[in-house]
Formats: C-alpha cells, sequence, structure tokens
C-alpha cells in the first residue's frame, strides 16, 4: 500500500500526518531490478529451515545458483555416542545443493569465509565489490552475521524469513512465545538482515502474512505453516525483484507492552502450581516439550518428568486442596495435579529422575509403594 493513501485511512491531525508520511517516504522503496536470478546463499539448520528452503529451491526461476550454509555435525549423548546432524544439511544432500559448514565455535564463526560465488578466491577478505546477483537469506539460523559478512551482499539482498507479526516477538523463539501467551493470531515476516548494533529483528519488512492459531495448536505443527507461509512470502518478494516492484517499509516501533521471544531456557520447563493455571501449562508443553520436557520436583527433592498433558473436566469430588497436591483418577487413568487456578492438569505419562517413562496407574503404584502418600494424595515441590 502507497503511503499517502495508508496514512490517509489513519485519523491523526494533518500536522501529524504530514510528519508521518514524510517518515515513510524516506524508508519505502523500490528494489533496484536485479534482472538476471540471484545467486543465492541460504542459512539455516533445523526443520523450519528446512520446509522455507524446500519452496525456494522449487522456485528455479528466482535463483541461478543456490547454495547452503549450516551447522557441523556435533557428538551428543554420553561418550559422543551419537551424531546429530543438521536437518538442513541432509536435505541440502539430498537435493545435490552444495552445503558448506560453519565452525562449532561461534568465536571462529566470526573469521568464516563463505564459498564462491560469495567471496574471491584470491582475495578471501572480501576485497570484491558486492554484486547485485548475491542473495542472502537466513530462516532459523541461531547466529549472528557479523558485518564483514553482511555487507558481501547489497542493502535490500539480505533477508530473514522470521515467524511473528514483527516487531512483535523479535527474537530467537517467536513460535513458542506466541504459543506460551496464548495468541489466537500469529505470522510470518520477510524482512532486511540488520547488523547487531541496529537491532535483532528489526529490519523492514518486505512482506508479511498473519495465520490464525489453531485451537490446540503444538509447536510442530506451527513451524510447519509458518514455514510453508515464510517460503511462500520469501519466492514472491525474490519474484518481486526480480521485476523491479519489490519494496519494503519499516517496522513499527516497539513499546513497552511488545511481546519478546527470548531464547527458551531449563528454568521455562519447571512449573510452578501455585502461580501457573492448569491451561497456562497445558500451553507451555504444546510450546515447548518438543525441546524441553515439562518438569515438577518429587517430595524427595527428584525431578518428576510430565508427559500429554491437558485440562481436566471439575473433579468436585475431590474436595478442595492446594495447588500442588496430586491424586491417581481411575476414571481418566491420569495423574491429576491441581493447580493455581483450582483447575485439575491431567497427566497420561511421567518419568521420575534416573527412571523409564510409565503410564500413570504405573507411577502411581511405584510412588504408593515409597509411602509418601498423604491421604491418599502426593504433595509435589
Amino acid at each position: 500500500m502507497h503511503s499517502q493513501s495508508f496514512y490517509n485511512s489513519v485519523r491523526v491531525n494533518s500536522t501529524r500526518r504530514h510528519l508521518l508520511i514524510k517518515y515513510l517516504n524516506a524508508h519505502f522503496y523500490s528494489s533496484t531490478a536485479a534482472k538476471k536470478p540471484f545467486d543465492i546463499l541460504f542459512f539455516g539448520r533445523d526443520e523450519f529451515s528446512c520446509n522455507v528452503f524446500k519452496q525456494l529451491h522449487d522456485a528455479r526461476d528466482v535463483w541461478k545458483s543456490i547454495s547452503i550454509a549450516t551447522n557441523p555435525d556435533v557428538k551428543t549423548g554420553r561418550r559422543g555416542s551419537h551424531l546429530s546432524i543438521s536437518p538442513l544439511k541432509q536435505l541440502g544432500e539430498s537435493l545435490e545443493v552444495p552445503v558448506h559448514t560453519i565452525p562449532r565455535r561461534k568465536v571462529d564463526f566470526r573469521d568464516w569465509v563463505p564459498p564462491p560465488p560469495f567471496t574471491n578466491t584470491n582475495e578471501p577478505h572480501f576485497s570484491d565489490p558486492a554484486s547485485e546477483t548475491r542473495l542472502l537469506v537466513t530462516a532459523s539460523f541461531g547466529r549472528i552475521l557479523r558485518p564483514s559478512l553482511l555487507r558481501i551482499f547489497l542493502p535490500g539482498q539480505r533477508l530473514n524469513v522470521h515467524p511473528s507479526l514483527l516487531p512483535a516477538y523479535r527474537g530467537p523463539a517467536p513460535i513458542q512465545r506466541a504459543l506460551m501467551r496464548g495468541e489466537n493470531v500469529t505470522g510470518v515476516c520477510v524482512i532486511d538482515m540488520m547488523e547487531k548494533k541496529e537491532g535483532i529483528d528489526a529490519g523492514s519488512v518486505w512482506a508479511c502474512k498473519s495465520m490464525a492459531v489453531p485451537e490446540n495448536a503444538t509447536f510442530p505443527l506451527m513451524s510447519v505453516e509458518l514455514a510453508r507461509i515464510g517460503g511462500d512470502l520469501l519466492v514472491t518478494v525474490l519474484r518481486d525483484m526480480l521485476l523491479g516492484k519489490a519494496s519494503s517499509i519499516p517496522q513499527p516501533p516497539v513499546s513497552s507492552i511488545t511481546p519478546h521471544a527470548s531464547a527458551i531456557s531449563a528454568s521455562d520447563a519447571r512449573v510452578d502450581f501455585t502461580s501457573q493455571t492448569a491451561l497456562g501449562i497445558v500451553r507451555l508443553s504444546r510450546a515447548i516439550s518438543h525441546q524441553r520436557h515439562i518438569t515438577t520436583t518429587m517430595p524427595d527433592g527428584r525431578t518428576l518428568q510430565l508427559h500429554h498433558l491437558s485440562v481436566s473436566k471439575s473433579h468436585d469430588d475431590l474436595g478442595p486442596v492446594e495447588p500442588g497436591w496430586a491424586v491417581y483418577s481411575p476414571h481418566t487413568r491420569t495423574i491429576l495435579i491441581n493447580c493455581a487456578d483450582g483447575k485439575w492438569l491431567s497427566v497420561l505419562k511421567l518419568k521420575s529422575q534416573d527412571r523409564a517413562l510409565l503410564t500413570a496407574k504405573e507411577w502411581w503404584n511405584g510412588v504408593k509403594g515409597l509411602g509418601v502418600l498423604h491421604g491418599g494424595m502426593l504433595k509435589l515441590l
């Protein structure tokens, strides 16, 4: 939408409208037509990255060459018994796309040199001028790109696919944080990549699309759908760039109530029944259980994982109890835990520290054997 038409629809006084239009026009620009398809360097790592990349790869009209930069293989588990491989690396190899791995340590990534045609092999310090056909794309990459790396690419040709309606949920965990807050609407933006000092996820927006959050939505389901939308938007933006009709617009300013999307930590996964509602804990599980188990603490101090959570119907027969008290329900075949709002959290499976994952009945029978029940109930910390 042209800036004049946009602000004519907003009821502001004429002086303020004039200033707003002047500001917007200063940041509203059409891209220079690339004419030739792009040489694309795509940074990513996870399933979100993969789903965006598939759509970009299928759009053969927008690229002349395409390469992947992703995380290296990492040994995990006891004594490095398991090799964790970037899903994007595996996808790239299956599509016979060149895959380049970045250094494992962030400090070493600062000196990482991109492959040709993005650098001059004879002069690896990027002495050659940025080309109008070079394009950088990131999607759920998880690393900060240094200024000298960004400057290999022309302004407006450093794009990021971000799964939120910016400026809301800037940061590394936008899908998780939106689900945790119970948002009804979210979306995807294709934005300019900025230098860190200019702000994370603060670049001008080339395209944006919203979507309703389905009832009982989980991170894996939302990630797939938002990546599909993001891939579509990215391809549309690139086609418009090639035609010389693409344009971007600055993000609205961040306010004190704009939600942020900080990384998910272990503390996010620890629940407190005295302060959290049953629905809030269920939302938390839908948002982060793919990466961190929802946990509480047993009376003996051991960690207890809670799996397959839902809000249970009213149980007036159990009487009023304090938050944190748990009981086994033969009717639902789940462990019921009272929460801060007086409602009951239903837990289908549980895993005590250093023990196997058990059904609710199996776990409850084990607890009874420990003799820690009080009036047929167990108090979780």
